[in-house]
C-alpha cells in the first residue's frame, strides 16, 4: 500500500508539472470535459468504490483546497474529514505488545460456576477464597465477570423459600390426612378418612363410618400406623384441618412416632369442599408421578365403601 501511494503521488506530481506548461484555454477545456466525465460516471455509479490509496491522496489533496471547493470531490466533505483522522490516527498508532491478564481456563469458570449455584449464600469474594484453598488463583474480579456472565449475581443471595419450595424439599416425610363423603343410593351419607403421602401421593383409606367421633379416628390412625410398619417412622410432618374430631389422643398416636402435627391455620376461614382437599393437596405440587396406588387393605376398605 506504502508504495502503491508513493507511485500514485509521484505520478500526479508529473502531471501537475506538465499542466503548468499548458495554456490557460487548454486547461479549462480539460477541466470540462473531465467535469463532464466525472458526471456521467456519477449516473452509472452513485457509490464506485474506492481503494485505501485513493482515499489517502484525496485526503491528502483535500487539504490543499478550500472547504468551498469540495464539492468537485465524489464523496461528502465528512468523508474526507474522517480519512484524514484516521490517516493522523495511523501515523502516530504504535503498536502494543502488551496482551493483559491470561484468559481464565474454562475448567475453573465451570468450578465458579458450579459452587456459585450450590452455595447460594456464597458471593463473590467468598468463592474466591474458596478457590485460594483449593490451589486456584483467580482475581475476585474476574470471579464476579465470570458470575455475571452466566446471569448470576455476584452478591450472596439470602434463602428464599416458598411454601412450595419446601414441600418439595420435604415431601418424602410429610402426610396429610381429611375427611371426604359418599352417598349412597339409599341417601345414607358416609365418611371416608384417608391419608396421603405427599412424595409419593399415594392414597391409604383408613376407614369408613357414618358417625365419625375422636376415638374413631385415632383408632384409625393405629390401624394405619401397624399396617404400613416401619414406614410410618419416616413421616415427620401431618397435615389436618382443625375438626374436632382430630383430638389430643390422635395427635399423641403420631407424635409416638416422631411425626408432629400441623394443623391448619385458625386464620383459614375458607376451607376447600370436603371432595376437593385431596385434588388441592395435588395441585400443591407441581411434578408428574404416577397415579396413587392403593395397598391390600386400601382395596378391602374401598370396597366397603361400593358395597353401601
Amino acid at each position: 500500500m506504502v508504495w502503491s501511494f508513493v507511485y500514485l503521488a509521484l505520478r500526479r506530481s508529473l502531471e501537475l508539472v506538465l499542466l503548468c506548461c499548458r495554456s490557460a484555454e487548454a486547461k479549462e477545456i480539460e477541466i470540462l470535459v473531465l467535469r463532464h466525465e466525472l458526471a456521467v460516471l456519477r449516473r452509472q455509479h452513485p457509490r464506485p468504490r474506492l481503494q485505501p490509496t485513493d482515499r489517502a491522496l484525496l485526503a491528502a489533496l483535500s487539504r490543499l483546497l478550500p472547504r468551498a471547493g469540495w464539492s468537485v470531490f465524489l464523496v461528502r466533505p465528512e468523508t474526507l474529514l474522517r480519512w484524514h483522522r484516521r490517516m493522523v490516527a495511523r501515523r502516530w498508532t504504535y503498536p502494543s505488545t502488551a496482551k493483559g491478564r491470561p484468559p481464565v481456563s474454562d475448567e475453573v469458570q465451570q468450578l465458579v460456576v458450579r459452587l456459585a449455584r450450590e452455595n447460594p449464600r456464597w458471593g463473590y469474594q467468598r468463592i474466591h477464597g474458596e478457590l485460594l484453598r483449593l490451589g486456584w488463583r483467580v482475581s475476585a474480579s474476574s470471579i464476579r465477570r465470570i458470575l455475571r456472565a452466566h446471569g448470576i449475581d455476584p452478591a450472596p443471595r439470602g434463602a428464599q423459600t416458598s411454601w412450595r419450595a419446601f414441600l418439595r424439599q420435604q415431601a418424602a416425610g410429610i402426610v396429610a390426612c381429611d375427611f371426604f363423603i359418599v352417598d349412597t343410593i339409599w341417601l345414607r351419607r358416609l365418611y371416608v378418612l384417608f391419608f396421603i403421602e405427599i412424595g409419593t401421593r399415594r392414597v391409604h383409606l383408613a376407614g369408613v363410618t357414618d358417625h365419625p367421633t375422636g376415638l374413631w379416628v385415632a383408632q384409625q390412625a393405629r390401624n394405619l400406623l401397624a399396617v404400613v410398619g416401619e414406614q410410618g417412622t419416616a413421616w415427620k410432618f401431618l397435615i389436618r384441618d382443625r375438626d374436632t374430631k382430630f383430638t389430643r389422643a390422635f395427635d399423641d398416636v403420631w407424635r409416638s412416632t416422631g411425626a408432629e402435627g400441623m394443623p391448619r391455620p385458625a386464620a383459614d376461614r375458607r376451607p376447600p369442599p370436603a371432595r376437593s382437599r385431596p385434588a388441592a393437596l395435588h395441585r400443591a405440587l407441581q411434578p408428574a408421578s404416577p397415579a396413587p396406588q392403593l395397598g391390600l387393605r386400601d382395596a378391602g376398605a374401598a370396597g366397603a365403601v361400593g358395597g353401601c
